[in-house]
């Protein structure tokens, strides 16, 4: 049966305090940005990117806009008892970094543990998409995932993996291509249980986890 979950106090995201600019106030920028950069944003070439980085910062940052709590609320009870691992693997990440507004490029892996209830399976890959779709950092972006999914599913453990790639790392500064970052939340039996979570990293890994001896 599937019935909305009544989900636990969240914690509260930072308020917009400053005014949000129009569209126009928005694309004038993006043409002081291309003089400042050294171009003339009049030229033919360039006369259209003002609108079109509008548009994309619609799309890059549409994770605002976007409620994973509500994302997460109804949930399914008829699991015939299941009460093993669920694990999305592998969910396509891209993230801005908040310091150079510049990619974040990976996946993510999302387990839980069920009480008595599961969620539809791409609820969790737009929890995460929601979250991703930010200005983050990757330790941030990490937990965010893990408490929303603890908050409102209220299983007994859940626990979330991020590989990516930063630009801010790998185009500027020490430019260092092929690093990539790893974050990891664990949560409920996932913190207690060293067996539990050697299974999920096996499982994210793409093996089988081997039986305990």
């Amino acid at each position: 049966m599937n019935k909305p979950l009544t989900p636990a106090p969240q914690r509260a995201e930072p308020a917009l305090t400053a005014h949000r600019p129009t569209r126009e106030e928005a694309e004038a920028a993006v043409r002081t940005l291309l003089l400042w950069a050294g171009d003339d944003p009049a030229r033919e070439g360039l006369v259209d990117t003002p609108a079109r980085v509008a548009r994309a910062y619609e799309e890059f940052f549409s994770g605002y806009r976007e409620d994973p709590v509500e994302l997460l609320a109804r949930s399914f009870e008829e699991t015939e008892g299941y009460d093993e691992m669920v694990v999305l693997r592998d969910i396509r990440l891209e993230s801005h970094c908040e310091h150079h507004m510049v990619p974040i490029i990976g996946r993510a892996h999302v387990a839980y543990l069920p009480a008595g209830r599961v969620v539809g399976i791409s609820k969790l890959a737009r929890v995460v998409e929601a979250y991703a779709r930010r200005l983050q950092i990757q330790e941030k972006l990490t937990s965010q995932i893990a408490n929303s999914i603890n908050d409102v599913l209220q299983p007994r453990g859940v626990a979330v993996l991020i590989e990516a790639s930063h630009q801010c790392m790998t185009t500027r500064g020490v430019h260092k291509p092929g690093v990539s970052m790893i974050t990891s939340r664990m949560l409920g039996a996932f913190r207690e249980d060293a067996g539990l979570r050697r299974e999920f990293l096996s499982l994210t890994r793409g093996g089988t986890p081997a039986p305990e001896a």
